[in-house]
C-alpha cells in the first residue's frame, strides 16, 4: 500500500494549534437557507429516504426527512432521480501538503530533521489552502480528508480539513487527529534494521514519555538522565499514553498487526491501523480489541514481502468478523478515486450502504469527529454531495457539492484546461510563423 511519498505511513505534531482549528470549523462560509429535494437521500444513519430533502441553513444540517417544510425565500436545489450522500471522507492523504511528489520543494509531509522520531511535528501549519489538489478532489465529491505527515518510525501528528478556505484556520476541522507510526519494511531502517528494533524504540519512547511526565520541574533544572526523544517530542506523546489521541499505525503483515495490538494493550492505547494488508488472517483478533482498520481495497498483488497475504475481499471480511473498516485510496493526486475503491470492495462482499459508510460515517467515528461530520442529521456540518446516479459507479456525475453549506464550483484546474482545449484558439494551437 504505496501512499505519494511514503507508504502508508504518515506523521508529526503539536497541540497549540488544535482549539482554534477547532473553533473556526463552525463559522459556517455561507448564511444562506438551501432545500435539497426530491432525490434518494442516505443519511447514513437508518435507512434511506426515497424523495426526501435535506435543509441546510448557517453551514449547518437543521432536517433531513420526507415532509421537510421549506421556508419562503429558501434555494431549491431538485434532486429528483438524483442520489444524496454526505461528503465523503478520505482518511489518508497528504492534501494540501504535496504538490508534485517528484519535486521535493512541495512536499511538506516530511520533518527530516529527525529520520526517527518527529512525535512533536504537525502537518497543520504546512498546508497550502491553494493547493492544486483540493479542487481536483472535492469535485469528486470528496469533502473532508485527513491529510498527515509520512516517514520514519514516528511521523508526528495529522489533521482532519475541510476541501475549502483561504486560510488553514478555516480549512481543518480536528488538530490533531492521531499520532503517525510505521512498523514493518517502511522503517526498518530508522530502527537498527530489524522490526524488533522497532518495537523495542517505541517501548523505549512510551516509556521514558510517562518517566518524563512525572518528572517534568527535575528535568528543567537537568537533573534526570537523558531521555530517547525531545521534549518537544515527549509533551506530544502525552496525550497518546492518556488515551485522547490514537497511535495510527501502518502495519500490513499479520506479524505486524499483531504487534501493534499487544503495544496497544501494554500501555492502554486508542490504537487505529492503517493498511492492514493481511488483516483478514487475524480479523478476530482486531475485532476482539476493538480496533478500527483503514485500508484500500484495490491490491491482490504482493508488491514486497509484507503483502503477501493481499486480497480484494480483504473489507469485507474484516466487516464480517465485526471490525469497523474506513476504506481510503491512501494516495493524495488520486484521492477522488476513492468511489472506485468502495465499489470494488461491494464487488467483493461489502454490502452496499456498508461500504458508503465506510467513505463517510466511519471515517468521522475513527477520526472522533461523528458529532459534526459523516452523517445527513440535524445540526451537522452541511457537507452534502448530489449525484447524478450510484456514486459507486465509475461514470457518475457529481451534480452539486456543499461544504459547510456552500455550494462549491465544480471547477478545478483540469476542467479549464479540458474545456480551453475543446474550442482551442489561434495562440493555443500555436503562434503564427514569420511573414504570415
Amino acid at each position: 500500500m504505496k501512499r505519494q511519498g511514503s507508504g502508508f505511513s504518515i506523521r508529526r505534531s503539536a497541540g497549540a494549534l488544535a482549539l482554534g482549528f477547532a473553533l473556526a470549523v463552525a463559522a459556517p462560509l455561507s448564511a444562506q437557507t438551501i432545500a435539497i429535494e426530491g432525490g434518494t437521500v442516505y443519511p447514513m444513519i437508518g435507512g434511506k429516504i426515497e424523495g426526501g430533502t435535506v435543509l441546510i441553513r448557517d453551514g449547518k444540517i437543521v432536517a433531513v426527512g420526507k415532509n421537510v417544510a421549506v421556508p419562503a425565500g429558501a434555494r431549491r436545489v431538485n434532486a429528483t432521480g438524483k442520489i444524496v450522500t454526505p461528503g465523503l471522507f478520505e482518511s489518508s492523504t497528504h492534501i494540501g501538503l504535496s504538490e508534485v511528489g517528484s519535486v521535493p520543494g512541495t512536499n511538506d509531509y516530511r520533518n527530516r530533521a529527525d529520520d526517527q522520531v518527529s512525535a512533536a511535528f504537525n502537518v497543520a501549519e504546512g498546508i497550502n489552502p491553494r493547493s492544486i489538489v483540493i479542487p481536483v478532489t472535492r469535485i469528486a465529491g470528496v469533502t473532508t480528508a485527513v491529510t498527515a505527515p509520512a516517514g520514519g518510525l514516528v511521523a508526528g501528528q495529522g489533521v482532519v480539513i475541510d476541501l475549502v478556505g483561504d486560510d488553514v484556520s478555516q480549512m481543518v476541522a480536528q488538530s490533531p487527529v492521531g499520532m503517525f507510526v510505521t512498523l514493518g519494511e517502511g522503517s526498518q531502517g530508522a530502527a537498527g534494521g530489524t522490526r524488533a528494533g522497532e518495537m523495542m524504540r517505541l517501548r523505549e519512547l512510551l516509556d521514558d514519555a510517562r518517566v518524563y511526565a512525572r518528572n517534568r520541574a527535575a528535568y528543567e533544572r537537568g537533573a534526570t538522565r537523558s531521555y530517547a526523544a525531545s521534549r518537544l517530542d515527549l509533551e506530544a506523546l502525552q496525550p497518546v499514553l492518556a488515551g485522547r489521541v490514537p497511535l495510527v499505525v501502518e502495519a500490513h503483515r499479520a506479524s505486524d498487526i499483531r504487534a501493534a495490538l499487544r503495544l496497544a494493550e501494554e500501555y492502554r492505547l486508542k490504537l487505529v491501523l492503517l493498511g492492514a494488508t493481511e488483516g483478514w488472517m487475524v480479523a478476530n483478533e482486531i475485532a476482539n480489541a476493538r480496533v478500527p482498520v483503514v485500508l484500500t481495497v484495490l491490491q491482490n498483488l504482493p508488491s514486497d514481502f509484507e503483502h503477501i497475504g493481499a486480497r480484494y475481499d480483504n473489507a469485507a471480511l474484516l466487516r464480517q468478523a465485526g471490525v469497523q473498516v474506513a476504506i481510503t485510496t491512501n494516495t493524495t493526486h488520486n484521492a477522488r478515486n476513492i468511489t472506485q475503491e468502495a465499489g470494488n470492495a461491494v464487488a467483493y462482499g461489502l454490502p452496499y450502504e456498508e461500504a458508503l459508510r465506510a467513505i463517510t460515517l466511519y471515517p468521522a467515528n475513527i477520526w472522533a469527529v461523528a458529532d459534526r461530520y459523516g452523517s445527513l442529521e440535524p445540526g451537522k456540518v452541511a457537507n452534502v454531495v448530489v449525484w447524478g446516479g450510484d456514486p459507486l459507479e465509475l461514470l457518475t456525475p457529481v451534480e452539486h457539492v456543499f461544504i459547510r453549506g456552500k455550494e462549491v464550483p465544480l471547477v478545478s484546474r483540469q476542467t479549464e484546461l479540458r474545456d480551453r482545449y475543446l474550442k482551442p484558439t489561434a495562440e493555443d494551437r500555436g503562434y503564427p510563423s514569420a511573414g504570415r
